[in-house]
């Protein structure tokens, strides 16, 4: 299975690539693209009494020519509905022409209990609001409560972001082709284009390695190479070290989240460095956990140079203050030869939107390693001219905060997007409701520094502690808490271990 994400411009290249090489030509590429349509309506709806089929005048209408074709010549009763004839000479057209049966207009299209809709007006490459004629038969279909079968993308969704363009139908079946958008996994689109398949065309892998797309749906399968196991001679340290700053007296149970996670993500050793005022009070709750006092950053320091941490994980329970912001500066200032990579957080971040410039000056040397794990919220903050400009999708917003940054970030949501300084970005897809509890995000900071501290490599090991965060949370069920994911994780590193 591939996990590339195409976006449109990108998919129109492959299709412009695909037919260059040949054989296939491009009416051939949209006979396969409707033959895959009409195949799975017949399997999903054999007892369809009607289909209608709704053609737009572009190359997603052309898919739905053929469709209606196809279905017709097996028996089915088919009902053909236009917007408008497709441009003379185009493979549309040539569909079109293939296609006898006759055009009723959208304006009088009304489904009726029984039948089925397959939706083949705009797909992935629409840029502007649906509005009239189309607006209606959306409305229509939904009052008639039948299935929508969406070629590609449904009408209204945007290919590149997920957003509803005005309005949009919302697809009982998604039928796509070659590989997914990212607006089949953005929300809302993904919640509007209900099982999406991907259909094989004929456009091969090497095709759409061409098109240099560096956007992936994060899955195990291309990042599982690179998931630590440990050395039959390993021992606590050559497993990695992470340190945790830990909050004041009130404040300590969002890094003992982080330190528990860290430890069952496969940290050798994990330390919480404390205020001295709050040495008490995690004491009381660590074991497996070490234990070191840090009022000031000489006492981080001496820590660093005793113990040589790979990774630190700073902002969960410290306070939005600007004294934090001043702190996470200095912890990068003085990283080189002391640690490797630092996880920033929570209160380490939204600290850091009160020194915007300073921060963004000192990462441009882009040590040391550094992820960022921000909810929109904190996103805004830190970002706010690329959160404000609504022209861009979520996983540009990301990309383009990660070359500001010089770091990994990790946008947090429930379509969680990874993007790395060099381009490369992932949308998680195994999120759930189940995080959206207190703490969860603590639990993913310290899941991030394991694998890092482990030397898995920094835009990999992120991915995999999203994935690992949600996997471990649907194995919980109902009632989670983030007390109950650090445990949960075990059976969730077993099995990536296996």
């Amino acid at each position: 299975m591939a996990f590339e994400l195409l976006t449109p411009d990108e998919m129109a290249e492959a299709d412009r690539l695909a037919i260059a090489a040949g054989p296939v030509d491009g009416i051939g590429l949209m006979r396969r693209a409707g033959g895959a349509v009409a195949a799975l309506v017949l399997k999903r709806f054999p007892a369809v009494r009607t289909v209608h089929v709704l053609c737009g005048p572009g190359n997603n209408g052309g898919d739905g020519y053929v469709v209606a074709r196809l279905l017709a010549e097996t028996g089915v009763a088919v009902r053909l509905v236009a917007t408008g004839a497709p441009r003379k000479g185009s493979d549309a057209a040539l569909a079109a022409a293939e296609c006898a049966i006759a055009v009723e207009p959208l304006a009088a299209f009304a489904p009726e209990t029984g039948s089925i809709v397959v939706d083949a007006l705009y797909g992935a490459g629409l840029s502007r609001p649906l509005d009239g004629d189309v607006v209606q038969a959306i409305t229509r279909t939904v009052a008639a409560g039948v299935p929508v079968v969406a070629v590609d993308l449904p009408s209204g969704v945007s290919g590149v972001s997920g957003e509803v363009l005005g309005n949009a139908f919302a697809a009982t079946l998604t039928v796509t082709f070659a590989r997914k958008k990212p607006g089949h996994l953005h929300y809302p689109g993904r919640a509007l284009c209900g099982e999406t398949i991907v259909a094989d065309i004929g456009i091969s892998d090497a095709t759409v390695a061409a098109t240099s797309a560096r956007s992936f749906e994060n899955d195990p399968s291309w990042w599982r190479s690179h998931f630590p196991s440990p050395a039959n001679d390993a021992h606590k340290y050559s497993r990695g070290h992470v340190g945790v700053f830990s909050g004041g007296p009130s404040a300590t149970g969002a890094a003992r989240l982080s330190a528990m996670a860290a430890a069952r993500a496969g940290a050798g050793a994990v330390t919480v460095l404390s205020p001295g005022a709050a040495l008490a009070a995690n004491a009381a709750h660590l074991t497996s956990i070490i234990l070191r006092r840090s009022d000031t950053l000489q006492d981080a320091l001496a820590f660093f140079d005793a113990r040589k941490p790979e990774v630190l994980v700073y902002g969960p329970g410290l306070g939005a203050e600007p004294e934090v912001g001043r702190f996470a500066l200095e912890l990068m200032s003085v990283a080189e030869g002391r640690f490797g990579a630092l996880v920033l957080d929570a209160d380490g971040i939204s600290s850091l939107s009160h020194r915007r410039a300073a921060f963004f000056e000192v990462r441009k040397r882009a040590q040391p390693a550094l992820v960022l794990t921000p909810h929109h919220g904190e996103f805004g903050r830190l970002f706010p001219e690329i959160a404000a400009n609504g022209s861009l999708s979520k996983l540009e917003r990301a990309r383009a905060a990660a070359r500001r940054a010089q770091a990994i970030i990790i946008y947090k949501g429930p379509d969680t997007v990874i993007a790395a300084p060099d381009g490369r970005a992932a949308i998680n897809t195994n999120g759930t409701p189940l995080l959206a509890t207190a703490g969860s995000g603590d639990v993913l900071s310290g899941i991030v520094a394991a694998l890092l501290a482990q030397r898995m490599p920094a835009f990999e090991a992120a991915c995999a502690a999203v994935w690992m965060h949600a996997e471990a949370a649907r194995r919980s069920g109902p009632g989670l808490i983030a007390e109950d994911l650090p445990l949960a994780l075990r059976e969730v590193v077993a099995g990536l271990s296996g």
